[in-house]
Parts: C-alpha cells; structure tokens; sequence
C-alpha cells in the first residue's frame, strides 16, 4: 500500500464523522456529502506529513466549507421556508437517497434541524462545533474569525434559540405535548377514533389557503370534519414534529428537514380545541421556533 492509499483510508476512518458534522451545519444530505469530498480533495493535495492531527484538520476544513455554503446560501436568500422540497421516489444507492437522511434527520432531530435553520451561519457554526461535538471555542474562533470570548457568546445566543422560552407552566407544557403527540401518531397511523379521541367535539381547523388543494375549505368545525380533513393530509403527517412553536407545543412539518408547514395548536382539558395550518413563507418567518425537551 503505497502512501495515497494509507491516506485514503485514514480519510475514509473519518468520513462518518464529517458528514455528521457536515450534516448538522448545512441541513442537506447532498451538500454535507460535497463538502465532506471538498475536503479529500483538499487533503489529497497537501503533505500529509505536516498534519499533526488529522481529525482536527478535517473537522476544521470541513467546517470552513460548510460556512462558505451558509454565507452563500444567507447571500442568494436559497432555500425559502414554506417550499416543498423534492421528495425522491427511491433510494438513490449512493448513501445519498431519501432512506440515509431519514436515518440523519432522525438521528438529529426534525425539530432541530428547522431550528438550526434559523441561526446565521456563524451561530450555526459555533453551536455545532461546541454543543455537539466538543470541539473548543479557541478552535472555533479562527473559523468564524472572532476572538474565543466572542465566539462563546455566538454559541450561547444560538443555543437560547434553539431551546427557546416557554410561555406556559412545565404542567401545562406536559399536557399539550401529551395531546399533540396523540394527535401526530393517530395521523401518522390513519386511525380516526384516536383522532376523535383527542380532539374536542367543537374542534375547529383553520389553514392558510396555501396549505389547501385547490377548491378545498378554508376552514372545518367539529370532531368528525375536522378528523378526516386531517386524515387526507396523513401523508405529511411522516414529516411533522413536536416543536416549540412561540412559547406553546405546536408542530413543524419538515421533509427533508426543510420547513413547510407549522401548525399552531390550542389544548384544552387535553383535548385539542383549534388548530391553524400556516403556510404563507412571510408568517413562518415570523414564527418563534424552538426545540422541545424529550
């Protein structure tokens, strides 16, 4: 085995790794995939000998890449909230298909993935790094070109965000989280009685026209209309999570971790008592989004 090949092993020893920390930065299986062969190719054309530490000088590569994707993306306004991302029919075969980010977003998080969204790119970068995978601020720092002290405090403003601010009681919280998770798996499940069973005889249904097929009404009332309405978009059901949704339990619907819908839900007596689809791009940006505890 000559000395490119040793290489490309130890390379390859460290491929999982960068793609998850690829992967947290840019929220796209694809570009965390570019990146991470970004940095091969980088690697393949230096002297390997001056690399002390070749994890570290990865991580670092890696992460300077993925910062360039986010300024550029943050620059060209790419990728707005509220569009429906492709959903491929099959997996692709490369590791790159619908079943490998499944795997990712899962592994990550759907929530946080939405949230980590919302963090400019150096925010994005410090909190990644530092909350998780350790790595220290006085490394951090020379990447997003600011002083450690300051680059602590980039991590602590994105990690705010993320875990964001409740607006109600831990009880109350509890108990909404309780009837929004029934809700989601009675959805993902096609079941309506336990639709029925968590939703209140008076429920009322009321979505942005954009989160509609055409013709379809523009607002349900009742247990029964409102349960089969929701039934017919059970399909979306597969791509939505618990998030914290400007201070209360609401609901992200995230394919391919990109935001699309947010639902806003009210609980009453454990049972749900409205709740609102929003599509429209502009109010998602005004949402507050946060991650919810397990």
């Amino acid at each position: 085995m000559d000395e490119q090949d040793r290489l490309a092993e130890r390379f390859e020893a460290q491929r999982g790794h960068l793609r998850a920390v690829a992967y947290r930065m840019l929220g796209s299986l694809s570009d965390a995939d570019d990146a991470v062969q970004e940095a091969w190719l980088r690697l393949s054309r230096v002297d390997s000998g001056t690399v002390e530490n070749l994890p570290g000088w990865l991580t670092t590569v890696v992460s300077r890449l993925c910062l360039d994707i986010l300024r550029s993306r943050t620059a060209r306004r790419e990728e707005p909230v509220g569009a429906q991302p492709p959903d491929p029919a099959g997996d692709a075969g490369d590791g790159t298909g619908p079943e490998p980010e499944a795997l990712l977003i899962d592994s990550v998080g759907r929530a946080l993935l939405v949230v980590l969204d919302t963090l400019a790119p150096a925010e994005r970068i410090a909190f990644v790094l530092h909350d998780m995978f350790a790595v220290p601020f006085d490394r951090i720092a020379p990447l997003v070109e600011r002083s450690p002290v300051t680059t602590k405090k980039l991590a602590s403003r994105a990690r705010h965000k993320v875990q964001g601010t409740p607006a109600v009681p831990a009880a109350d919280l509890a108990r909404q989280r309780k009837a929004v998770d029934a809700f989601l798996a009675a959805s993902r499940d096609g079941d309506l009685d336990a639709l029925l069973a968590v939703l209140s005889p008076g429920v009322v249904r009321r979505p942005d026209p954009a989160a509609l097929p055409p013709g379809a009404p523009t607002e349900l009332r009742g247990a029964h209309s409102v349960a089969e309405g929701t039934l017919v978009f059970g399909r979306k059901a597969r791509f939505a999570a618990p998030a914290l949704v400007n201070g209360t339990v609401g609901i992200v619907v995230a394919p391919r971790g990109r935001l699309l819908l947010v639902l806003t839900v009210t609980v009453e007596d454990e049972r749900i008592t409205t709740y609102e689809v929003i599509a429209d791009p502009a109010r998602l940006r005004q949402l507050d989004l946060a991650v919810l505890d397990a």
